[in-house]
């Protein structure tokens, strides 16, 4: 009892339920439950003790228990289901979701990728690095097409990796730029992520796919210097094959034929919605259609396919829904309890500059991505911290035509921080997803090793974006102040 009441002259009951609640399902995590059940199981766990046992607004030990006035609130709870299977299922943005989802599914399975690699093998595989380049390029090509990350990498890793092994390639880069490149996806619009954001943090998705779009072709462009710049510092590392074709005018005119479908359907789906033709929700439909189109074209569309990428498509919409709906409902338990409060005045208060409070937010995002998936990052952190960005005197000058222009800048800033959880173990789903397609030989230390350079070019783009706001500002300015 003593230390209970020490512990309760710097923590209220309060404090220690939000504190309890973060321990508790990061304790979950690492005995290996699913993250939307521990998100789930912890909440109901929370809201049973406290709502029955405990006064939520208490703020001492000294009355914990008090047997009359133990009740449960169905009122609250009956708002849980309204703001759950109300406001987030009913939203019109979260359509978008699947209709993008099957969009990237139905485009890998179209062969444009492949068409891609082939021909562009035949120009850039006589290059140091040439193979390393090419699926970047790819990759950045896919990014803009589609925000299925393991799709993307997958897809990659079987068409490049086996290659790129009988090429004598260095095992790390390999692994390190087929996983990078596929990430590219959730970065550049358009994007599941900013999806969700957008949702989040009630802002347009138009502003985020605008913004998002500089960023992450400087991020892809930061790879491609690398990968040049190693190839010739490190050639041994991405020698050039023994025997080259000759490159010739039809080579160009193959790869010209190979990357204008895509790229013209990237223009009917960001064209569509920077012109202001269309709703992201509408162009999402557009995406879809002419995904489809582009596997008729190729004689790719079959009964089979279609529904495979319908099947793929539930079954990713539903894992992001799901923990979409589990990470809403923790923290709808963790604000009940004061746990906005708690962490809005912590993070507010540490730092006199409000840049400052950025970069210590940024910070927290990036740790955050070695554990949690960033579905619960972007679920749970967003909406916490926007009323801490909202109070600092964020200052983006000469862009007042976009709505909140600190919160988008954020926003992006947010969003390649997270590129990083992909890389990071133990998290990092890219590195699974493509160590489930390696061939023989290629371990998980050599992934681990070959995502280093990335994930410290992922943070130089951050740094390079947080010092340049403009870069995420300026688009969506120009749009609508035109």
């Amino acid at each position: 009892m003593f230390l209970l009441e020490f512990i309760g002259q710097f923590l209220t009951l309060n404090d220690l339920a939000v504190l309890a609640m973060f321990l508790t399902f990061i304790f979950m995590l690492f005995r290996g439950i699913p993250v939307a059940y521990a998100l789930v199981g912890v909440s109901l766990i929370f809201v049973l003790f406290a709502e029955i046992f405990l006064d939520p607004y208490r703020s001492n030990f000294r009355d914990i228990i008090d047997f009359d006035r133990i009740r449960l609130s169905y009122q609250r709870l009956g708002a849980l289901s309204g703001r759950l299977f109300g406001n987030i299922v009913k939203n019109p943005v979260l359509v978008a979701l699947p209709m993008f989802i099957f969009m990237g599914l139905m485009l890998d399975q179209s062969g444009v990728a492949q068409r891609m690699m082939h021909s562009m093998q035949k120009l850039f595989g006589g290059l140091k690095g040439g193979l390393s380049l090419t699926v970047m390029l790819i990759g950045i090509i896919l990014a803009a097409s589609t925000g299925v990350i393991g799709a993307s990498v997958t897809l990659l890793g079987l068409m490049a990796l086996p290659q790129m092994m009988n090429q004598n390639y260095s095992k790390p880069i390999a692994t390190g730029t087929i996983a990078s490149a596929g990430t590219l996806g959730i970065l550049i619009p358009p994007s599941i992520m900013l999806v969700i954001m957008s949702d989040q943090l009630a802002i347009s998705l138009g502003d985020l796919f605008m913004g998002a779009l500089f960023p992450g072709l400087i991020l892809g462009g930061l790879y491609i210097v690398f990968i040049v710049v190693y190839g010739v510092l490190n050639p041994s590392a991405m020698p050039a094959p023994e025997k080259t074709d000759e490159v010739g005018w039809d080579v160009v005119l193959d790869v010209l034929l190979a990357v204008v479908p895509p790229l013209f359907l990237i223009l009917i789906v960001l064209g569509s919605i920077f012109a202001g033709f269309a709703t992201p929700t509408e162009a999402s439909g557009l995406g879809a259609l002419g995904a489809t189109c582009l596997a008729v074209v190729n004689g790719k569309l079959s009964f089979k396919v279609l529904k495979e990428v319908s099947r793929s498509t539930l079954n990713t919409s539903g894992y992001i829904v799901g923990i979409f709906l589990a990470a809403n409902f923790f923290a709808f338990v963790l604000r009940r309890y004061g746990g906005d409060a708690i962490v809005q005045h912590l993070v507010g208060n540490a730092f006199e500059s409000p840049y400052s409070t950025v970069m210590f937010i940024l910070f927290i995002v990036f740790l955050l991505g070695f554990l949690l998936d960033w579905i619960e990052i972007t679920i749970i952190i967003m909406p916490l911290m926007l009323p801490i960005i909202l109070a600092l005197d964020l200052a983006v000058p000469g862009f007042d035509a976009v709505r909140n222009p600190s919160v988008v800048w954020f926003a992006i800033l947010v969003a390649v921080t997270l590129q990083t959880s992909f890389l990071t173990p133990p998290v990092g789903f890219a590195l699974f997803y493509l160590k489930g397609v390696c061939p023989p030989g290629v371990t998980l230390g050599h992934i681990y090793q070959g995502i280093i350079p990335f994930v410290l070019l992922q943070l130089l783009g951050l740094g390079i974006v947080f010092y340049f706001p403009a870069l995420a500002t300026w688009l969506p300015a120009v749009a609508y102040g035109n």
